[in-house]
């Protein structure tokens, strides 16, 4: 069967075992733009609230090897290892606030979509994975294709975007050519502020349409067939012929060990040949006469084969035996309802035996 095929006889929507299953496995929806997202925002956000305080207080410190380099010794290996620590010092101060900030939007970004978690399965060796046809299908498919419109969507927003600010900022620029020339980074940190923000405003509708395709996707990726759907709740809950089986061996058990309970009983009510209820009455067991067994049909006939083998009266009572057996239970005590009847075919039977 070719892969348009499967897909196609895949019609049910995917059941709570097979999504479980497939996060287990590792796969869960994931949308890529979401993390570059994520990078714009950082960058922004280290642009507006890192950038100028910290770059400032590093040109501060750089400028001094410039302005002074008399104060730093050069004489041996030892002055040159202090003079680089003190430049690695200064440069991850500057540098340990961006990356954290960076990796934070990152992570942020993989949290709001599904929770981390480790899973041997994504990272066991898999050949279809280096398969050349298999990549070929990835490129071209439809997964290949949605990727392309959505770098074609970035590379002219980012273009349309760029050429929009600059033809803005135009007469700035020309303007910081015959200006201080101290003031020129902040003026390109103010245009990167502003085509950042642009850039990231931009790409919220991609951003927001590529979480929805993502999952929508998924979906439709774990879609089963019928058979699937068959094979899946027989799995659940058994073999059906299995249970059929098992069903009937427990009837037998339970009728096998209700025939055994005959011979205890006081007395059988009957209907000629559909219908029997056996009762046991001891004062000192229960302040009701129990049904020890009930049953129709062939059950009846044994119940009243048993009854008469070991003596058991029985009283040939048509109404009474088909309106019991639908409302009483076996090892319980009959209902209040049923008291009169059972009380006079009692005392019946206390009377003929005297």
């Amino acid at each position: 069967m070719s892969d348009s095929e499967d897909k196609e006889s895949k019609t049910e929507a995917p059941s709570d075992k097979k999504v479980r299953d497939a996060i287990e496995k590792g796969n869960i929806p994931f949308s890529r733009e979401a993390p570059m997202f994520a990078s714009i925002l950082s960058i922004l956000i280290v642009l507006t609230f890192v950038t100028r305080s910290n770059t400032k207080v590093l040109t501060e410190k750089l400028s001094l090897f410039v302005d002074r380099p008399q104060d730093f010794r050069l004489d041996s290996g030892a002055d040159a290892a202090i003079l680089f620590q003190a430049l690695a010092l200064e440069l991850g101060q500057f540098l340990t606030p961006i990356i954290a900030i960076l990796a934070g939007c990152s992570l942020a970004a993989s949290i709001f979509q599904n929770m981390p978690s480790f899973v041997s399965e994504r990272i066991r060796p898999q050949w279809n994975r280096i398969s050349p046809m298999g990549g070929w299908k990835r490129i071209f498919g439809r997964a290949g294709l949605v990727e392309f419109a959505k770098s074609l969507f970035k590379f002219g927003t980012i273009t349309i975007v760029s050429l929009l600010l600059l033809k803005s900022e135009q007469t700035k620029v020309f303007n910081a050519m015959f200006s201080d020339p101290t003031l020129i980074p902040e003026i390109m940190l103010t245009m990167a502020m502003r085509l950042v923000s642009a850039i990231a405003i931009a790409t919220i509708v991609l951003v927001a349409a590529d979480l929805v395709w993502a999952r929508l996707k998924w979906r439709n990726d774990l879609k089963m067939t019928p058979q699937e759907v068959k094979e899946e709740y027989k799995q659940m809950e058994g073999d059906p012929m299995v249970k059929a089986r098992m069903r009937s061996l427990a009837q037998d058990r339970a009728r096998k060990r209700m025939l055994a309970a005959v011979p205890k009983a006081t007395f059988v009510i009957a209907n000629p040949t559909h219908y029997a209820i056996a009762l046991r009455y001891e004062r000192s067991e229960a302040s009701a006469p129990v049904v020890v067994a009930k049953g129709k049909d062939l059950i009846a006939l044994k119940i009243r084969e048993t009854a008469e083998k070991h003596g058991i009266p029985v009283i040939e009572d048509k109404p009474l035996a088909r309106s019991m057996y639908d409302h009483v239970e076996v090892d319980r005590m009959i209902p209040p309802d049923f008291y009169k009847a059972v009380a006079q075919i009692l005392f019946y039977i206390l009377t003929r035996s005297k």
